[in-house]
């Protein structure tokens, strides 16, 4: 299944995907970063902020 986005909508996702990773990593963090939530939080945060470098755009 391909989903085509166009460079707007993807600005977007990637800003709203950073953001939030960003903000689980913090919520772990805060948590506290040697407890199993904390790293889960982490973990999960740093995934959901990568999730759009493998996305493929069209700069055309």
């Amino acid at each position: 299944m391909t989903t085509t986005l166009t460079a707007r909508q993807f600005r977007w996702l990637d800003r709203t995907t950073k953001l939030c990773g960003v903000a689980l990593v913090a919520a772990g963090l805060d948590v506290g970063g040697d407890t199993a939530a904390g790293l889960a939080l982490g973990a999960a945060g740093a995934a959901l902020a990568l999730t759009t470098v493998f996305i493929d755009t069209d700069t055309q």
